[in-house]
């Protein structure tokens, strides 16, 4: 059951058509610059859908672009009308980007029915190809549109959101194309599709680390982000003596040593960072009375990640009241764990260590189309080495032979996966 069905040579052709069309990609951005950008809804977004869709009528798919601006192929099964496997990713990017972040994951997901067409194999399900519109939210600020469309979760306020231009998303539909009165037409019934199955590169170093090309997604890291501040009183740089003030950003700074410290010393999964710092008034010569600052924590298990922001605010609570300061904060997103179908993620093991001689288990810390895809369908995800775990950036890079295993091992899952449904 476990034996690969696509050669090697076969699997290193395939890896390095994908490199080759993800070069091509990452020729169309609305920036002349080193990095891509390419934004949901913009002239480049819909120049990509056009060439990816060609890509998968060449595989033998028939392709549409949807009501939200996803393009989507379909290569029927043996049985018609049958369900389908999702497989895909994202084709939008955040700015200055790099060539592979959701990219790669489209341009795999077509080698998997390339393969099955060429072969003229057909599986007991149908396989669909999609390559998300909007996944990163650089735009309008809502991350997982072109998902939410297709999970029927989209919401009647966000057609009003608009971008840096003041243009609203329904705008934005119009001058595309598309009708904002017809985004509930994206949506798929529960019955069409069985379970969705992502390759991604890995946005962290733990792969290369363990000298391995591919790895397995147990969950999607949930988060919380707050905003916090310290509020002291200013006061004459020169004149107030050092035991008689309240310094905003001293406790400010004691509390971030704080957070380093405990969140390092309770799971390495664990991680929590404070992003941004505003300072008042911002005079050398005046003592800070006022600071702002932004706290963000993310972990595979949520009661992990409330437990260590009751500590962290409980410490900032004793450090504003021992230093006769006030302590606010305000949580203004929170985003529960996803968790990765335990069988899908047991494919998955199984067929890594069966072509890489073993396999790792590995959370993600930042957020996939699958978090969206899962509030309604099974979902699994393939982690793909990337040099030094760097990702939004232009270097982010990949090897043809890792992507070569990653083909491997995605059209395997795909095909005991199909076996299971017999």
């Amino acid at each position: 059951m476990y034996k690969c069905i696509m050669s090697t040579t076969e699997a290193y052709s395939a890896a390095v058509r994908v490199m080759k069309r993800c070069d091509i990609l990452a020729q169309i951005s609305s920036e002349k610059e080193e990095g891509i950008t390419r934004l949901y809804l913009s002239p480049e977004q819909l120049r990509a859908n056009i060439c990816v869709g060609e890509w998968m009528k060449s595989a033998g798919m028939t392709v549409w672009q949807d009501t939200v601006g996803n393009i989507c192929g379909r290569y029927e099964s043996l049985l018609p009308g049958a369900p389908a496997l999702l497989l895909g990713s994202h084709l939008d990017t955040v700015r200055n980007a790099g060539r592979y972040d959701g990219i790669l994951g489209v341009l795999s997901a077509i080698e998997i029915v390339q393969w099955l067409y060429d072969h003229q194999k057909y599986l007991r399900v149908a396989i669909e190809v999609v390559g998300f519109g909007d996944e990163e939210g650089t735009r309008f600020g809502i991350t997982f549109l072109g998902s939410h469309g297709i999970t029927g979760t989209w919401k009647d306020e966000w057609i009003n959101y608009t971008d840096v231009d003041n243009i609203t998303v329904k705008q934005a539909m119009q001058n595309a194309g598309l009708d904002a009165k017809k985004i509930k037409e994206a949506e798929r019934k529960t019955t069409d599709i069985i379970a969705y199955l992502e390759l991604h590169i890995e946005q962290g170093p733990c792969l290369e680390q363990e000298g391995l090309a591919l790895g397995v997604v147990t969950a999607i890291n949930g988060a919380r982000r707050l905003d916090c501040h310290f509020n002291g009183e200013a006061g004459h740089a020169g004149t107030v003596p050092m035991i008689h003030r309240n310094d905003a950003l001293v406790a400010a700074a004691e509390w971030v040593v704080f957070i380093e410290r405990t969140t390092s010393k309770m799971n390495q999964k664990l991680v929590a960072t404070v992003g941004k710092i505003n300072c008042f008034p911002g005079a050398a010569n005046v003592i800070p009375g006022k600071v702002n600052l932004t706290l963000d924590i993310r972990g595979p298990q949520d009661n992990a990640i409330d437990y260590l922001l009751s500590i962290l605010l409980a410490k900032a609570e004793n450090i504003a009241l021992k230093r006769k300061l006030k302590f606010r904060q305000i949580e203004y997103y929170r985003m529960p764990v996803t968790h990765c179908d335990a069988p899908l993620q047991q494919i998955l093991n199984q067929v890594i260590e069966n072509i890489q001689g073993s396999t790792i288990q590995i959370p993600s810390g930042a957020g996939h189309d699958a978090i969206a895809i899962a509030e309604r369908w099974p979902v699994g995800m393939l982690f793909i080495r990337n040099y030094r775990g760097i990702s939004h950036h232009p270097t982010e890079m990949v090897q043809t032979d890792d992507v070569s295993l990653g083909i491997k091992a995605y059209l395997q899952a795909v095909y005991n996966l199909s076996t299971k449904l017999d």
